[in-house]
């Protein structure tokens, strides 16, 4: 079925409660063909929720979601049938082999005659292609052995999307790196990733678009060469220790966060271009000045502090887009 909505996911005003508590906020994604998408914030930020609602899995109180052109809420079933799904916990039955798991997960991939197939031959390439013991039983394998196990059961199916939920969390970082780059190779064969993560640099490595959310709400959501491209940091040495909090008003400078420290300020801005920001040399008092462009990690700390409130004013905020 081709995707009505342009994209693989589109999430138009998501909103879920839970107990009068508020997991996700208004929040409106688009996910396109072929990225590899990074999901970040931090925890309690509603990422989990937002999968679990495309996914189906959690019915939402407002907004409108599609995924592959179908509406979990209505076609969970289908969706769930459609997309491969990491969890951060895989759900695998202990007792079974690796290649009894296999088998166990075809049953719910038929081929068009009602045989598995086309699912169980993907599923023992996969398995081949990550060196798994065949004959081993789940319970006797490595936390990072049941990851490879998981993503294998979810790509045999050839999914057109795949959607991980922290699927690196507590391996080591050769497995990471290993689990992370194949990723990328899905990308280039066509297919999409959606990766909840909190390893920021592991996922600037592999991401095409980035979404930053904070308490439910969308603070961004870009092509990750896009929003790096426009942002910078900003060192200024000036000359005396009474100098500007922030960039001067009317250049199209955006303050995102900023730090001081005696006759120097650090200043993470959205900017139109690197030119706008060497500029600033020329702010009286600058003795100095060094424009850098920042890493993911940069970027998403410089945002959670400026969502923090200031110890003399709660609620205060710096401006965000």
């Amino acid at each position: 079925m081709a995707e009505r909505s342009g994209g693989v996911i589109r999430v138009d005003g998501l909103v879920k409660r839970y107990r009068g508590q508020t997991a996700v906020d208004g929040l409106s994604l688009s996910v396109p063909e072929g990225a590899v998408f990074g999901l970040l914030g931090e925890n309690g930020a509603g990422k989990t929720t937002t999968i679990l609602s495309l996914l189906g899995m959690v019915k939402p109180d407002a907004g409108r979601i599609e995924v592959l052109g179908l509406d979990p809420s209505r076609e969970g079933f289908e969706v769930r049938r459609r997309v491969g799904y990491v969890p951060e916990v895989p759900a695998l039955y202990d007792w079974m082999t690796v290649s009894e798991i296999g088998w166990f997960a075809s049953a719910f991939h038929l081929d068009p005659d009602g045989s598995t197939a086309s699912y169980q031959s993907r599923y023992a390439e996969l398995v081949r292609g990550f060196e798994l013991p065949p004959g081993r039983k789940i319970k006797a394998l490595s936390k990072g052995m049941r990851a490879k196990v998981s993503l294998s059961v979810a790509l045999a199916s050839d999914p057109a999307l795949l959607i991980l939920d922290e699927p690196t969390s507590g391996l080591d970082a050769m497995v990471r790196r290993e689990f992370l780059e194949s990723m990328v190779d899905l990308a280039g064969a066509g297919q999409s990733v959606l990766l909840s993560s909190h390893q920021i640099a592991e996922v600037e490595r592999v991401a095409s678009h980035v979404a930053l959310i904070h308490r439910g709400k969308r603070i961004l959501a870009e092509p990750l060469e896009e929003l790096k491209a426009r942002t910078f940091l900003v060192t200024a040495m000036f000359a005396s220790r009474d100098h500007p909090e922030a960039p001067p008003a009317g250049r199209g400078i955006e303050l995102i966060d900023a730090s001081d420290a005696p006759r120097q300020a650090r200043w993470l801005v959205h900017a139109p271009d690197r030119a706008t920001c060497e500029a600033l040399r020329e702010t009286p008092g600058v003795e100095a000045l060094e424009v850098e462009t920042p890493t993911l990690e940069e970027i998403y700390l410089g945002y959670m502090r400026g969502r923090r409130p200031a110890p003399s004013a709660a609620g205060h905020a710096l401006p965000v887009g």
